[in-house]
């Protein structure tokens, strides 16, 4: 493989697409390109820097429900959650159309997703681009056990998993609430976060890791602003030691649930289920099994640095291999406005991801979005594709440059011949970009 394409793929797969020059910047060496990205990181634009914190939402939602009722949750979800929601939406996009380093920018999206907290549940609508950017970006170069821990800690993760309302049966807290224990995040802990659904974990590990995890829960609010961050309630936590896929833990209260997360995040069950879900990401939807298998063995090797596991995708030879992975409608969205050299994003980009099926932090289920082709292609979502090409080229007024070199900054040596003959032939400029933004070649990473 030349070197073009090899530039090429590090933008396109690896990052959210090739800026304007982008490809002609990773030349030299593309793997150094994508290196030097997780090692240096761009830093985060004044706008995301600006937007609030998510315990200062769930602070208002603890004294809506406390004091207003059902009719105060429902006006602050209608006139503060939502309308942070497109905030954060919007400056995440903007975000990642304008990075010098969209490697990093994808990196984040990957750890977002398999630690999904999805606006499904309304509550979390205006929190879910907090918890990304509180729990997940500054964690994602660190070590995989401080991610989860940043992640279980945070406080729309007990939100959404329901863990403020999990009680030990035989706590002084279980007297004063109609709640009991609640699984749901000790079930996701095993099957999604750590050890994967096949991990060898049985039902009766989830009650012991939910047990060890009641008391896990949020500050309370006092009306001045102050609350709704993690906190530890030893009044809810369920007194006794407890076993955990045959490891004892003796009860020492919040440091009983937090060696068990250590250890599964140290578990070769674990570092398999990463490994499977970091190969079909930057692979392919079936990534080979010894793939997978050097990928755990990094993982198990270095400890469960993330640095390392991302330099060990850049080293695999089946990951430089063109064009194996369709775009999900984000990455479509981001790259061609990358590709366009948009200066940022706006509400038109939240729309269009609402009308390609990928509405930001919405994903169906804890399980986060679908990776694979099978998912997204349909004959309807093809069609609407390729509207969106040529919506947005037709908005583009006036036309950045030459179609053709517009193409060439876009994909590189991506687009086959005949697209690109497509292109030459466009009967005018706009009809040009909408052909290359519509193109098969385009529409995969």
């Amino acid at each position: 493989m030349n070197r073009q394409m090899e530039a090429a793929i590090a933008t396109v797969r690896f990052g959210m697409g090739a800026r304007p020059n982008e490809i002609s910047d990773a030349l030299s060496d593309p793997r150094g390109w994508l290196a030097a990205q997780i090692a240096n990181p761009a830093p985060v634009s004044a706008e995301m820097t600006s937007l609030e914190p998510s315990h200062q939402l769930v602070s208002q939602l603890q004294v809506a429900i406390r004091s207003e009722g059902v009719s105060g949750v429902i006006s602050l979800l209608r006139n503060v959650y939502r309308p942070q929601y497109v905030r954060e939406a919007i400056v995440r996009s903007g975000q990642a159309v304008t990075t010098s380093t969209s490697f990093h920018e994808r990196w984040v999206r990957f750890w977002s997703d398999h630690f999904t907290v999805t606006g499904k549940k309304p509550v979390i609508v205006g929190l879910a681009g907090g918890f990304e950017r509180e729990a997940i970006r500054p964690n994602v170069g660190g070590r995989f056990v401080d991610l989860l821990l940043a992640v279980i800690q945070h406080p729309v993760m007990i939100l959404y998993l329901d863990n403020a309302r999990s009680f030990g049966p035989n706590t002084p807290a279980a007297r004063y609430s109609d709640g009991g224990l609640n699984e749901n995040l000790a079930r996701e802990v095993l099957e999604l976060h750590t050890l994967g659904v096949d991990g060898g974990y049985e039902q009766s590990d989830v009650r012991s890791l939910a047990l060890m995890l009641t008391g896990w829960s949020l500050s309370p609010a006092d009306g001045h602003g102050s609350g709704g961050g993690f906190h530890f309630h030893a009044t809810a936590h369920e007194p006794g030691d407890r076993h955990l896929m045959g490891v004892g833990y003796a009860d020492d209260g919040i440091g009983q649930a937090e060696r068990a997360l250590r250890d599964l995040a140290a578990h070769p069950a674990t570092a398999r289920n990463i490994a499977r879900e970091l190969a079909r990401h930057f692979v392919s939807d079936r990534p080979a099994p010894e793939i997978v298998a050097r990928l755990s063995r990094t993982f198990i090797e270095t400890e469960g640095d993330l640095t390392q596991m991302a330099l060990a995708l850049i080293e695999i030879q089946s990951a430089w291999i063109p064009l194996t992975k369709l775009k999900t409608p984000d990455e479509l969205v981001i790259s061609a406005l990358r590709g366009i050299g948009a200066k940022g994003a706006n509400r038109g980009v939240l729309n269009a991801l609402v009308e390609l099926g990928q509405r930001p932090w919405m994903a169906p289920s804890p399980k986060g979005w679908p990776d694979t082709a099978e998912a997204w292609i349909t004959p309807d979502r093809a069609l609407r594709r390729v509207d969106f090409g040529a919506a947005m080229a037709e908005r583009m007024a006036p036309l950045p440059k030459d179609p053709m070199i517009q193409a060439r900054d876009m994909m590189g040596e991506l687009y086959g011949q005949d697209t690109m003959m497509a292109i030459s032939r466009a009967e005018s400029p706009r009809q040009a970009l909408a052909l290359a933004l519509s193109a098969p070649e385009f529409q995969r990473r």
